[in-house]
């Protein structure tokens, strides 16, 4: 028996979880469901026939996503989670180069590699902006631009964005944190067939758990996905608790305004060692990971070329101001 090399030095994407009391660490929504969803969701299961597989391509959660962005079903496929979809797009172009601009969402890379495909970084500059990609499409498969990035958090200029289309090369633009920016790039797709977007309801829904993640793109892109995906590939009750979410997307709002008022908080008292963010996420420049683990507050340490600061996932009130009372004791 002979695993490939490549993957035998893959390293783990999460190491074992570091032990604490608050988790900041991995960009989650600090809130649950609501008790009275649950309920509802919890009555809408007993409608579900546990025994007879899902709709083959997901087809209820997409007429209800389409319906939620104004778009035809066919513009739209669902997968587990948004990092699901992330190998399908390297899969059906050709190219033998991944376009990824460093530091940014690990997975892209991982995926690429997976993939047999080359991985061509053009780092970002040091205001963590894309630079000059359109100058490097050659021979290229596909081009991802996280916007807002993970894990800097800022937007993308959209000028910028622009050019890398107008080469006509395939551009995964991954909004995974738009509901807490200023700017999203969905009026775009009507311009460029190029254009794929990425999305998830891991994080403004509050749904990591559950695993939902959805791509838009012209027909053809999402058809040429939906012919290579494995059949029944998302759950039943996955689909459910998705169109439950977005029937009550007031909550989601709520959240999200509640979200981006306390990173603004955050970002306020330590506003010289704190980048801007548009994401529900600060990436400061304080190398205080071991010293908060020690107080039981689990944030992302980084590494590369942001080693010596760390990633904070805005949290509860509570959870926020005792990460706030812990680091202003760090800086003395």
């Amino acid at each position: 028996m002979r695993i490939r090399r490549e993957i035998e030095n893959f390293k783990p994407y999460i190491l074992d979880e570091p032990k604490g009391v608050i988790f900041l660490n991995k960009n989650e929504n600090p809130f649950d469901l609501p008790e009275e969803l649950k309920s509802k969701l919890l009555d809408s299961m007993r409608k579900i026939p546990f025994n007879r597989y899902p709709d083959i391509v997901a087809n209820p959660l997409r007429e209800k996503l389409a319906e939620f962005l104004g778009l035809g079903v066919e513009r739209i496929v669902v997968g587990n989670g948004s990092d699901d979809l992330i190998p399908y797009f390297i899969k059906i172009f050709e190219g033998d180069k991944v376009v990824i601009s460093s530091p940014t969402f690990k997975m892209y890379e991982f995926f690429a590699r997976l993939e047999g495909a080359e991985v061509l970084d053009i780092p970002l500059d040091e205001d963590f902006e894309i630079v000059d990609l359109e100058k490097h499409v050659d021979n290229v498969r596909v081009v991802f631009i996280c916007s807002p990035n993970n894990p800097t958090g800022n937007l993308q200029r959209r000028e910028k964005i622009l050019k890398v289309l107008e080469t006509g090369v395939p551009v995964v633009i991954d909004e995974a944190y738009h509901e807490f920016a200023s700017e999203n790039y969905l009026d775009l797709l009507d311009d460029f067939d190029n254009l794929i977007i990425l999305r998830t309801f891991s994080k403004a829904f509050g749904l990591a758990g559950i695993r939902i993640g959805y791509a838009v793109a012209n027909e053809e892109i999402i058809s040429t996905i939906l012919k290579i995906r494995p059949p029944f590939a998302m759950s039943s009750l996955s689909m459910k608790i998705g169109e439950l979410m977005m029937d009550n997307y007031e909550i989601v709002k709520e959240r999200v305004r509640f979200i981006i008022e306390e990173r603004e908080r955050i970002r306020n008292i330590f506003s010289d060692i704190t980048y801007p963010s548009e994401t529900n996420f600060l990436l400061m420049d304080v190398p205080a990971y071991d010293f908060l683990l020690e107080r039981g507050i689990v944030v992302r340490k980084m590494d590369g070329r942001l080693s010596g600061k760390i990633r904070v996932t805005v949290g509860r009130r509570e959870e926020n101001d005792a990460f706030i009372s812990a680091l202003k004791d760090f800086l003395g």
